[in-house]
């Protein structure tokens, strides 16, 4: 997936208000931008840091830019950290349409925010008139505590844990049911849950995992010109 148009440079001055940042341009101006991230960024939004945001090129919405990328050592060395959440269900679309996931290839209807469980949406509804259906639920995962390995959630997460619960719904009503964390930090060879931060979350992640639900784990290539999902990662037992 390339962005749309070029990413601008700035520096980070504040996070605030979950969704609000100010910048600062190489010009020396400053702006509010959009964060598309409703977690604690923990580590990732330190003022000062080199931040790069998308640019919609629209004068009339409420925010113009949005914050993207943003460089930071988490322990390997510098590198660039996607911090965009709504970007992990387009680079799925993208890995599902050319077939780079083995466990998510051959179906050929793909179906987005199906309403599923106890109301809840499905990110993808995957179906083949031969098999069961997939109920497919993708988490952003922008956490890393000690070197190389990443971690979800960044904080409690109510809605995860439904999720968790409808998709071991699924299962024991006959249907197949897949969690994707789409890791945006590059540097990240394992993957585990951050039991510490949510225990709820932890205890209905285990309880999906022994109903059958199946749970995958891929990191991201990033750079300054798109990201795409690139490889597996194992995943870290309790």
């Amino acid at each position: 997936m390339r962005f749309a148009t070029p990413l601008i440079p700035a520096m980070l001055a504040r996070r605030y208000k979950r969704f609000l940042a100010d910048v600062m341009f190489d010009s020396g101006e400053m702006t509010t931008v959009h964060v598309s991230n409703p977690g604690a960024m923990t580590g990732l939004n330190r003022p000062y840091s080199r931040v790069w945001v998308s640019d919609s090129e629209n004068p009339l919405r409420t925010l113009r830019y949005t914050w993207e990328l943003v460089e930071v050592d988490l322990g390997s060395g510098p590198e660039l950290v996607g911090v965009n959440t709504i970007q992990p269900n387009l680079l799925v679309t993208e890995a599902i349409e050319t077939g780079l996931i083995p466990e998510l290839r051959d179906y050929p209807v793909m179906r987005r925010e199906v309403k599923y469980g106890l109301n809840s949406r499905a990110d993808f509804v995957l179906e083949d008139e031969k098999r069961p259906a997939c109920y497919l639920e993708v988490k952003n995962v922008h956490l890393m505590r000690k070197p190389r390995l990443a971690e979800f959630p960044d904080c409690v997460t109510a809605r995860g844990a439904k999720h968790l619960n409808d998709l071991t719904l699924m299962v024991e009503n006959g249907a197949r049911a897949a969690l994707l964390f789409v890791i945006q930090i590059p540097s990240a060879d394992r993957f585990c849950l951050a039991r510490d931060i949510d225990p709820t979350y932890a205890e209905a992640f285990d309880r999906a995992r022994k109903a059958g639900v199946e749970i995958l784990a891929w990191r991201c290539k990033i750079t300054l010109n798109g990201i795409e999902i690139a490889s597996p990662v194992p995943i870290a037992e309790p």
